[in-house]
């Protein structure tokens, strides 16, 4: 109950203003119905005054909308009177809300009654504030779908990266390419199957740093998170380039003032037909100067038991993972309002061998005779000072990162001698924003930023065979992207709010080749494809949202995203593709909170026109390049739902249903890009790695046993639908038609506990990915799950 008490007077008490109005002074006054904690908050920023609801008893009472134009006192009383409370002043322009006391009633004596039992209610939820909004909207006031992942339920059964996400929501798909070099997908906006020059559909941020530009997932460990913010569909307005399909936040526990603490979790392995794994994760946090500095670290490490086996090399379970990475921060509070962030993380990701298996051959054995797998190593640095001018925030965040990815792939033949293909992918990325922002008041809000990314990418290839190596045709693409940026919000009237915003984006494009023998030189200088460009782009949004109530509420908006342009490898020359842009109108609907609500429910309806889609071939002699290859559309509709079938249990579920479609080739695509055999076929091509449907479903439940010892456990099950790898006749191939299962239980106290957990239960071989090298012939390849693992894990708080 004191921690329910804590966690209710810091969520309302800490968003609030602290410039009071002027006595005499009229507010406009709209608050919408649901509880009084939420009013308070609202009531608060539109009179700029101080609220504070130490009650959560009282803070959770449910009391109509309040509407007028009035003084701040006045306000405050009506909301008192609406909430059954006395307003009880604690200084100018700050109020307290305390329970009424009951009337006193004379009742007669009566004998003693045997003691009633207690039940403890439960905490009082906190308003969800989405800080991925860029002016923290509560999640009710966001126009647009929006999940969020607790980071304690992302480590349940052990800290894994990205795959929890994509096995938590329905929406969002992997290429399955191996850990670090996946591509991650909202919503049916997927452009290719590879690593490339294009730049990710899918935005990738730790707090307000851009995780990459045009690389791939770097599988960060999900541990010591406050929440995973995930936004569908496109976020150009607010985070510009690279975010067609939505964007994926991390979201780190600070580093506290005035607590000392760690956490610590650990696990073993067994996995069916492989090797066993082993995981670590320990986070500390240590005050260094009391209520002015803290420091919180965090270590991890794992390493994952193979499970295909070579046996023309004579090698089993080759594809061992092993991962170690770590994150610090310092936080110092330099004056009451202001703080100075610095954190530093890296993580290095390092794939033995391959993960791919010979379509219709043994189920996990692999017919290659080197050895491939991958090796991902990134690091980034970021310093965030952030402070309140007035009634106004401000919050700037400048940063750099390095990410480098070497893959490995056969690209022998079956009676040839073996031939090893290697690639390079060396990313350099410095990124600045800061932005300024007045959190609503008397029924407005607004948003002004401006952001620099400088990002420089070199792409190298060489063949290996026997003793004699020689270099491919390589690539370095170049990208200087200066943005400015807005947003506002006005209350209309009743339920409705407008939101109305753009961005307009100077981006400086260059780039040239690398490795070039000196006749494809020539040739490349005869054709000006190493020369820079330039290219401005704006990007409008639009959004009417309709709170009827706090449980209730409908949007509907547009917007718009893009990805610049670059230069790709086709066969030995570098050539130009371009910018692709995307026009998207959505309308959805929330009821109630996930997780939280009796019964809550999501649903959003999508319309996407894609513009010069970036998509990838193989060229002629295997290899991957990217080239624009049309017009498309794509629709798309989700859901999601949960209800509470009794106390402890809650079934949860959701669903994707995806429709593209390649209207308006490119020019000579339907010959080069696409199958051949028809136009007709061409028009009606699919976008790549997009399943049609994606359903999950998953039970949660939790019972109390003697003292603080608790039983706990999640069980789920999901299925990923038909999807093609790519574009052509190379690529396409059909991939996923599987179900994935599995459960966790966790036995304990809040402070210690013991954890079995099962993936991939019915031990389900699927196809997540059907490309293996591009560059074996003779040969198909298919990607199958992880196979059954059993987990016991500990884990431990101090």
């Amino acid at each position: 109950m004191r921690r329910a008490f804590l966690l209710c007077l810091t969520a309302l008490a800490v968003p609030l203003p602290v410039a009071a109005q002027a006595p005499g002074q009229l507010a406009i006054v709209a608050t919408r119905e649901g509880t009084a904690g939420d009013a308070a908050i609202e009531l608060a920023r539109q009179t700029g005054t101080s609220i504070v609801i130490a009650d959560p008893r009282l803070a959770s009472r449910r009391i109509p909308a309040l509407r007028g134009r009035m003084e701040a006192h006045e306000a405050v009383a009506r909301l008192a009177r609406a909430a059954g409370a006395r307003a009880v002043s604690a200084g100018r322009g700050a109020w307290r809300l305390d329970l009424a006391p009951e009337p006193r009633r004379v009742i007669a004596e009566t004998p003693p009654a045997k003691p009633a039992a207690v039940h403890h209610a439960e905490p009082t939820p906190q308003p969800i504030v989405v800080t991925a909004t860029k002016r923290d909207l509560r999640l009710d006031q966001v126009p647009a779908q929006v999940t969020i992942l607790g980071g304690e339920s992302l480590t349940a059964g052990g800290v894994g990266g990205s795959e929890k996400i994509v096995r938590r929501l329905a929406t969002v798909a992997s290429t399955q390419l191996g850990s670090g070099r996946n591509k991650l997908f909202i919503r049916g906006i997927a452009d290719s199957s590879f690593t490339g020059p294009t730049q990710a559909t899918v935005g990738q941020y730790i707090g307000d740093m851009r995780l990459t530009y045009n690389a791939p997932d770097p599988d960060l460990r999900l541990s010591d998170l406050a929440r995973v913010e995930v936004l569908e569909g496109p976020q150009g307005t607010l985070y510009g380039a690279g975010s067609l399909g939505g964007i994926i936040r991390l979201v780190p526990n600070p580093p506290v003032f005035d607590t000392t603490g760690g956490s610590i979790i650990l696990g073993g392995a067994l996995t069916q037909h492989g090797a066993p794994s082993t995981d670590l994760s320990a986070t500390v946090n240590l005050p260094v100067a009391t209520d002015t500095a803290a420091f919180r670290a965090t270590f991890d490490t794992a390493s994952y038991g193979g499970y295909i086996d070579k046996p023309l090399m004579g090698r089993k379970n080759v594809n061992r993972t092993d991962v170690l990475g770590g994150r610090a921060a310092l936080r110092v509070r330099v004056a009451p309002d202001w703080t100075v962030d610095v954190m530093g993380l890296a993580q290095s990701i390092d794939a033995a061998d391959s993960q791919y298996a010979d379509r219709g051959g043994a189920p996990l054995e692999n017919s290659a005779r080197v050895r491939e797998g991958s090796n991902a190593d990134y690091a980034l640095g970021q310093l965030v000072v952030a402070g309140r001018i007035g009634g106004l925030e401000l919050r700037s965040t400048t940063g750099a990162v390095r990410q480098n990815l070497h893959e490995r792939y056969d690209a022998g033949t079956p009676d040839g001698p073996p031939r090893l293909f290697e690639q390079n992918n060396a990313t350099r990325m410095i990124a600045h924003e800061t932005r300024l922002w007045q959190p609503e008041l008397h029924g407005f809000g607004w948003l002004l930023g401006a952001s620099y990314t400088r990002n420089r990418t070199t792409l190298t290839r060489e063949f290996e065979e026997q003793t004699f190596r020689s270099s491919a045709t390589g690539v370095r693409n170049t990208v200087d992207e200066f943005t400015l940026y807005g947003e506002a919000s006005l209350h209309l009237t009743g339920p409705f709010t407008a939101t109305a915003g753009g961005r307009f984006t100077h981006a400086r494009l260059g780039g040239d080749g690398e490795d070039l023998s000196p006749l494809v030189a020539l040739a490349m200088a005869a054709r000006n494809t190493t020369a820079q460009r330039t290219f401005t782009a704006f990007l409008p949004a639009l959004a009417l949202h309709a709170a009827f109530s706090g449980e209730d509420q409908f949007y509907i908006r547009y917007q718009e995203g893009f990805r610049p342009g670059g230069f790709a490898i086709e066969s030995d020359y570098v050539r130009r593709f371009r910018n692709d842009r995307t026009g998207t109108v959505e309308m959805g609907a929330r009821h109630g909170r996930a997780g939280v609500s009796p019964f809550d429910l999501a649903v959003s309806l999508s319309y996407t026109r894609w513009r010069d889609i970036q998509a990838d071939f193989t060229d002629s002699a295997g290899l991957p390049s990217t080239a624009n290859i049309g017009d498309g559309r794509v629709w798309s509709a989700s859901v999601s739902a949960g209800v509470k079938l009794m106390q402890g249990l809650r079934l949860e579920a959701g669903a994707a249903f995806n429709r593209s479609r390649i209207d308006k080739p490119e020019p000579g695509a339907e010959m080069k890009y696409f199958y051949a055999a028809a136009t007709v076929q061409a028009l009606q091509m699919q976008v790549p790695n997009i399943a049609r449907f994606a359903g999950r479903a998953a039970l949660a439940w939790n019972h109390d046993l003697d003292g603080d010892l608790a039983i706990s456990g999640n069980a789920w099950a999901s299925y990923l639908g038909k999807s093609r790898l790519g574009i052509g006749p190379d690529l396409g191939m059909l991939q996923g038609d599987y179900f994935d299962s599995g459960f966790d239980l966790r036995l304990g106290t809040p402070g210690y506990g013991v954890t079995l957990s099962v993936t991939n239960l019915a031990d389900e071989r699927g196809n997540r990915f059907a490309l293996g090298t591009p560059l074996a012939t003779g040969r198909e390849q298919v990607t199958p799950l992880r196979p059954r693992t059993v987990r016991l894990g500990f884990d431990a708080k101090f």
